[in-house]
């Protein structure tokens, strides 16, 4: 072979090699890799999820006790006389708050079946339970999944909380009375859950944490409101923490209001 003809087979295995470099850069995307320490982007990536539609429908009802309510004794706080000097009356257990037709407090409602997909944004504020006269304010709460939840103690005297969630992490705030403020952050819904306080046997509360805001807690009065819905058409639950749930459905259109009312008895032999 001549000098000639080598130096042209040199020539011709360099542009091949880089020919097939060439072909390996742009078979896994070309351009230059990423700095050190920053991600490769991924074409596979899922896009986020859209911000969960709002309107101007809304729900409204009331929640009442059929029956003859039961007769229920005052919390008996003698275990803790401060506790107890905090009280000029007896003090009832907010298990089964009655107004005027036998209307009921504390019952959670909310939309159960036809949210719109998509995500709704906690709050910027927390939700807040205060610890004031050895009971929780408010006994019913609910709250965003991301959303801070803020426990007060105005009482000035030895607290604890302890929540019991399931799809959240369990938590056990103490709180002496030099402590004005604990909070946690709870970030998966899950169903209404107790909060309680092992030092003071009688104090307890439920929370909620949704993924949505379309729910609402009856006030002594009975009644609720769950506003800024989509037209459409919706699984209605009441939800009380002793006479358990019941459901209604109603359709709604824009700008709108529809009616779901709730009647709950005591268990036959209660």
């Amino acid at each position: 072979m001549t000098d000639l003809m080598r130096t042209n087979l040199t020539r011709s295995l360099s542009g091949a090699a880089a020919c097939a470099l060439l072909i390996v850069a742009a078979s896994c995307g070309g351009g230059e890799a990423p700095p050190a320490g920053e991600p490769e982007a991924s074409s596979a990536a899922e896009p986020a999820a859209a911000t969960g539609p709002t309107g101007t429908a809304a729900v409204t009802g009331t929640a009442t006790f059929d029956g003859q309510p039961p007769s229920l004794r005052p919390l008996d706080m003698a275990a803790d006389p401060v506790c107890a000097g905090k009280h000029d009356e007896p003090v009832m257990p907010q298990v089964l708050v009655l107004g005027d037709g036998n209307t009921m407090g504390w019952v959670f409602v909310k939309v159960s079946q036809g949210v719109p997909a998509g995500s709704y944004p906690p709050p910027s504020e927390p939700a807040v339970i205060d610890q004031n006269g050895c009971v929780y304010h408010p006994h019913v709460l609910g709250m965003m999944a991301g959303q801070e939840l803020k426990f007060l103690n105005s009482d000035g005297i030895l607290h604890n909380v302890h929540g019991l969630p399931k799809e959240n992490r369990e938590f056990n705030l103490g709180m002496p009375a030099t402590v004005t403020e604990q909070s946690v952050t709870l970030n998966r819904p899950e169903p209404l859950f107790q909060v309680k306080c092992d030092v003071h046997p009688w104090m307890n509360s439920y929370v909620a944490v949704m993924s949505h805001p379309f729910w609402a807690v009856t006030d002594e009065s009975g009644s609720y409101t769950i506003d800024d819905l989509p037209a459409g058409t919706y699984t209605i639950e009441a939800w009380h923490e002793r006479l358990g749930t019941q459901t209604s459905e109603v359709t709604v259109a824009d700008g709108e209001t529809a009616t779901a009312d709730f009647a709950f008895a005591a268990p036959s032999g209660d």
